[in-house]
């Protein structure tokens, strides 16, 4: 079981379609690692750094086909983990990042029908490590929301942008995506049901936490 200690950095990656619920959840353990003792980095992508937040705007914004796309989405995880990711976690520090590459594989990948084996290639080059390996969340939470729910929660939210526009259907395929990298690799996923009221999500969400002996159980009331 990884050390819950203030040296041991953990990369937290949060993922589900939009309108999935993420960043309640996400601000809402970044406060209980504080005040449990930790120094955290929240973080989001694409975005994060100066320019990865300059290529989230073309991204969102800016009609292009997939692999300009995927292109971008790369570019800009570079520019982050060299940035932001890999000096927090040398620090110690816990990373919540707001999506990493299992939203480009499903959104790229699956929902635009993208080639897999190239986003693989991506990954592959764009995370790997000096000591071998590729820089992976050690968890990544799945927001795991039917589609048709998500779009009666965003239909009344901001504008949609390039992405939160597209039809159900899309966004199915989103979903198939994040169930195949779950399939993949099981051992780096916790699936959240967030078709429930927030404060069962929430519950589920710090569970997963202190079973992991990352966070340290709630007082009894």
């Amino acid at each position: 079981m990884p050390s819950s200690t203030n040296s041991t950095g953990l990369f937290i990656s949060f993922e589900g379609i939009d309108g999935a619920g993420k960043s309640t959840h996400i601000a809402r353990l970044a406060d209980t690692f504080r005040a449990q003792g930790r120094v955290v980095t929240l973080t989001r992508e694409p975005g994060g750094t100066p320019l990865a937040e300059k290529l989230r705007v073309m991204v969102l914004e800016d009609a292009m086909d997939p692999l300009c796309e995927a292109l971008l989405m790369f570019a800009a995880r570079r520019d982050h983990l060299l940035q932001v990711i890999e000096p927090a976690l040398a620090r110690g520090e816990v990373v919540l990042c707001d999506r990493f590459t299992d939203a480009t594989v499903a959104y790229q990948g699956f929902g635009r029908g993208f080639d897999l084996d190239v986003l693989r290639q991506l990954e592959t080059w764009v995370q790997a490590l000096p000591q071998g390996g590729l820089r992976q969340p050690e968890l990544t939470l799945w927001f795991d929301l039917p589609p048709e729910t998500a779009a009666a929660r965003l239909a009344t939210a901001r504008a949609p942008d390039r992405f939160e526009s597209q039809p159900v259907a899309f966004f199915s395929r989103v979903g198939a995506g994040y169930a195949h990298r779950l399939q993949a690799q099981p051992e780096r996923f916790a699936r959240i049901a967030s078709d429930q009221p927030v404060d069962a999500v929430w519950r589920a969400v710090r569970a997963v936490f202190e079973t992991r002996g990352w966070l340290a159980p709630e007082p009894a009331v």
